[in-house]
């Protein structure tokens, strides 16, 4: 069997799964969000049970600190269903962060458990060998009572990726050249299972933009193999005891897709698809009015130290706007520690606290009509970050970075 499927014969308790076969699985977490814990909340209320309060990870993210009246009352409604039942794993915003981000940080993620988030870029955990994927808040209401749900067990693809990756070329490149390779629903409902010398050597945080991604080609989960990085970063943080699980020799899988790291070259998809990519030295021409650094994609320490390198001793162009927003508190407290910070503020960025705001096109960065915006997040749905008549173009931080310079998309090699 592959990951994937080892994991949910573990927690459904039978020695072998396939695909197409329905489990019903023990879960080890399941996460919400302010935004898909009201509806959550709601549903949980009718059972007139306790929650399995040790399985329940409640992180409002979205729209904290709240930008309305509205978004206030979905915070508060996380906040007093957590006083409600006694939930210790709340965390309020200041001791907060993206909720992806968060689930990593404070241990709740970690090779061989099933995890799973009302929210879509729950796929994230699979870096660290987990299989985790999104459901809905009528499902996370459920999990939270039962401790369980069912799954179809899917099926998987494997994608290798082989070789060393060239100057400012990282794994948000390495997922959208896969995503540009099979399309937006080239993985619909099935496992991304990635392997390769190239991925291997990767640090924790690019991996963990590769597995993020997976659900925008369509990916129930995107995993991992965990080896000495993973547990590495675990080793102090991690909660409880886990128990990494890795493929067979003779797993199965339905595609197999192989890359070398040395052909990919930073890359930037267009709108308004993340499968439409092209190299962002042939984009040089498209100016820009925003460049936006942040995101449970590429909002870690790994991040904002690349950005920084390319912004120390330079200046934000003088009609883009730069936000930056670090992923959690862990990340802003050391990019103030490291000097990152002062170097987004002497280059004339704006820096922000965490929130998923400006990605969903919420608050905190939303576009006007006729706005381009290069971003290190995640979609570029028409309207997903403002007006349906503004753009967005997704790519690393280094290109984000560069172009805020340049005021216009930009190769990061050009200037460096």
């Amino acid at each position: 069997m592959n990951i994937s499927e080892k994991i949910l014969a573990k927690s459904s308790k039978k020695v072998k799964v396939e695909p197409g076969e329905i489990v019903e699985a023990e879960i080890d977490y399941v996460m919400l969000n302010d935004v898909t814990g009201l509806p959550a909340f709601e549903v949980f209320d009718t059972f007139g049970v306790q929650p399995i309060k040790e399985k329940v990870v409640l992180i409002p993210d979205h729209y904290v600190p709240a930008k309305d009246v509205a978004s206030a009352a979905q915070a508060k409604a996380m906040r007093e269903f957590a006083n409600k039942y006694s939930i210790k794993n709340y965390f309020e915003v200041g001791n907060s962060g993206i909720c992806h981000q968060l689930m990593i940080e404070k241990g709740f993620a970690a090779p061989g458990r099933l995890i799973i988030g009302a929210d879509s870029h729950t796929c994230s955990y699979g870096a660290l060998g987990s299989f985790s994927t999104g459901v809905g808040s009528t499902e996370a209401a459920s999990a939270m009572a039962l401790g369980k749900l069912w799954f179809r067990v899917p099926e998987t693809q494997k994608f290798i990726v082989n070789g060393s990756l060239d100057n400012y070329v990282m794994g948000k490149d390495v997922i959208l050249n896969i995503i540009g390779d099979i399309g937006v629903d080239g993985a619909l409902y099935k496992s991304m299972e990635f392997h390769g010398t190239a991925l291997k050597s990767m640090p924790l945080s690019d991996r963990i933009t590769i597995a993020n991604m997976a659900i925008e080609a369509g990916g129930k989960a995107g995993v991992f193999s965990p080896d000495d990085t993973v547990f590495n970063y675990l080793d102090g943080r991690v909660k409880g005891d886990y128990n990494p699980i890795y493929a067979d020799k003779d797993a199965e899988y339905i595609d197999t897709f192989e890359y070398q790291a040395g052909d990919l070259v930073p890359t930037v998809a267009k709108p308004f698809l993340p499968e439409n990519i092209s190299p962002a030295s042939e984009l040089d021409n498209l100016t820009i009015d925003q460049a936006y650094l942040g995101s449970c994609t590429n909002g870690r320490i790994e991040d904002l130290r690349l950005a920084a390198g390319i912004l120390s001793g330079r200046k934000i162009h003088n009609n883009v706007r730069m936000i930056v927003v670090p992923a959690s508190k862990e990340v802003f407290n050391q990019a103030i520690k490291e000097g990152l910070v002062k170097t987004f503020l002497d280059s004339n960025a704006f820096v922000s606290g965490p929130t998923c705001g400006a990605c969903l096109g919420g608050y905190m960065g939303v576009l006007a009509k006729g706005e381009r915006c290069i971003s290190s997040t995640n979609r570029n749905f028409v309207g997903r970050m403002g007006h349906q008549e503004s753009e967005v173009y997704l790519a690393n931080p280094a290109v984000v970075a560069a172009s805020a310079v340049k005021g216009r998309i930009t190769d990061p090699n050009e200037i460096l």
